[in-house]
């Protein structure tokens, strides 16, 4: 058994109930998914929408890699470490996605003494949101394939469908697929995205409330007619099915962290494929319910952060306090160049080298007016060297203080020095501005992203790419923000390029049109949106404990 979850198991959680009323929320909008889980009904909050909005907080984190950055569990415990220092604070996360879960990961809960509980729950099924996301999608794939095996009113031409199936698991064989076999409709080219990735899920998170939500499902383009006109989900009727199954999803879930601080956890596209935060109904409802919301957006900055600010925020009307940055000495290590097998060693060099990943994500983030700090994530193998270099850099290159947290390790008192920081950094107001105005054209936006986030010297689009971008303007969808696919281990679209690349060119082999969820996709290099499994996945380590528990999830 993990020593993460010997911790969870361990821990005394309070009935769900006690969390609720803590935060606020009276019994009336509980929905109990057993002891530990409930969903929540906002409506049954009188006097929710009255006062002001807490204070939002942002944590991100650098490029991912194998040396692991604990953004998640960072998130977590400064959510604890707010509340332990007196702070009114709740936590804002992503639902984990089975994908993942039995892939690479293993589990998406936080490690150590900061995670969020019932962690094997929450990991796997836990309120079902997810499968009715799926099965709304699903859904719309099969209703498009009736319309046409039935006489196809609408005209829609089986080589311009759009839209693809998914499921929530990396399954690389169903990437591309062949449908209609067997003389059961048109027979056509089709293929999986992993569910996190689906349109119905950014409408999900991105959605203001279910009416919101379906006249967004309906605005949805699943394909074009043989007259080219693009045809929508609401012109095959199918908005008001997919709501159904959707009814009880849109609710938020409500759990808590093994020190007793409330969370939400709802939604989660992923940030390399899709926009990378939770739900805007569920932070918009922690913002009145706490004086601060640590909320986390997917990957690194370069991806999840950037999301966060041009997309969600900009369609929320959200204004962010402060953003952490989590890195750790091992990682930043990787970063300058050491490899895997020689982290736990000193290596004041490479950590030197690997700090321009850490810097490049400070100014980025800084370019939209959100003040950084820096929560280096503490590992047993550090060394005090290795910690006095990285803050005094932080301070000398970037201006930014570096705060060390030992949350893992310490629970809420671990993560308290950061607590304080970010309460400091929020008392003066932010100037949070998107990095790109509206009214540039979307291949303009692409090129802003790439040139001032990735340091790109310009991209190279594909031809049906350009021709697409061109066919969205004269649609009318050129005012949308852009959402970049690409791998989440570099700043360029090669995931073998590590530190502070520049100077390089960025391909945009693909480009979406989300019409609602209200962006356009642009898919970079070789990025796939059906993820496969890795040579050994979590899959063959996750399994029933002989006690009945579920181990192998960390």
């Amino acid at each position: 058994m993990s020593i993460d979850l010997e911790i969870a198991r361990a821990a005394t959680l309070q009935p769900i109930a006690a969390i609720a009323a803590r935060a606020g929320i009276p019994a009336d909008a509980l929905e109990p998914y057993g002891r530990h889980i409930a969903k929540l009904n906002p409506a049954a909050m009188p006097g929710r929408g009255a006062g002001p909005d807490g204070k939002l907080i942002l944590v991100t984190a650098i490029n991912p890699t194998p040396a692991g950055e604990g953004k998640t569990t960072t998130t977590i415990g400064l959510g604890d470490g707010l509340n332990h220092i007196g702070a009114r604070a709740m936590i804002a996360l992503r639902e984990p996605s089975l994908g993942p879960v039995f892939g690479q990961k293993g589990g998406a809960t936080g490690g150590g003494h900061a995670q969020v509980a019932p962690m094997d729950k929450i990991n796997l099924h836990f309120t079902g949101d997810f499968h009715a996301i799926s099965a709304a999608h699903n859904l719309l794939s099969a209703m498009i394939d009736n319309h046409i095996y039935w006489g196809n009113a609408l005209g829609i031409d089986p080589r311009r469908i759009v839209w693809r199936r998914v499921m929530d698991m990396n399954d690389r064989a169903l990437r591309a697929i062949v449908v209609g076999l067997g003389g059961n409709g048109a027979v056509r080219e089709d293929g999986f995205d992993i569910s996190v990735a689906s349109e119905v899920m950014a409408c999900f998170c991105l959605c203001s409330d279910i009416a919101d939500l379906e006249a967004r499902l309906a605005r949805m383009v699943i394909g074009y007619g043989f007259d080219k006109r693009a045809i929508t989900a609401g012109e095959l009727g199918a908005a008001g099915a997919m709501t159904a199954l959707l009814k009880d999803a849109i609710a938020p879930n409500l759990v808590q962290t093994l020190a007793g601080s409330p969370a939400l956890i709802h939604g989660g596209p992923f940030a390399n494929i899709a926009h990378g935060c939770n739900s805007v109904i569920a932070t918009r409802l922690a913002l009145k319910l706490a004086d601060y919301v640590v909320t986390e957006a997917g990957f690194g900055a370069d991806l999840g952060a950037e999301k966060f600010l041009n997309i969600k925020c900009r369609q929320a009307g959200l204004q962010p306090a402060a953003a952490v940055i989590v890195a750790t000495v091992r990682a930043l290590k990787m970063q300058g160049g050491a490899a895997k097998a020689d982290l736990s060693a000193e290596n004041l060099a490479a950590l030197d080298a690997g700090v321009a990943n850490l810097g490049r994500h400070i100014e980025n983030v800084g370019a939209f007016g959100v003040p950084v700090v820096v929560a280096v994530n503490h590992f047993a193998a550090d060394t005090d060297a290795e910690h006095a270099l990285l803050k005094r850099l932080c301070a000398e290159r970037f201006g930014v203080e570096a705060i060390l947290c030992r949350h893992w390790a310490d629970g809420a008192p671990g993560a308290a020095d950061l607590a304080r920081a970010v309460v400091a950094l929020t008392q003066a107001p932010a100037a949070f501005a998107p990095l790109y105005a509206d009214e540039l054209s979307l291949a303009a936006k692409i090129e802003t992203v790439a040139t001032r986030i990735y340091r790109a010297a310009g991209v190279d689009f594909a031809p049906k790419a350009a021709a697409d971008l061109a066919r969205f303007e004269k649609a009318g969808h050129g005012r949308l923000p852009v959402c970049m696919a690409k791998t989440a281990y570099s700043f360029t679209a090669d995931p073998g390029v590590i530190g502070a690349p520049e100077g390089f060119r960025l391909p945009v082999r693909e480009v979406r049109l989300s019409a609602g969820a209200g962006f356009v996709v642009a898919i970079c290099g070789d990025l796939m949106t059906m993820p496969g499994l890795p040579k050994r996945p979590a899959a063959e380590t996750i399994a029933r404990g002989p006690d009945g528990e579920i181990v192998g999830l960390f």
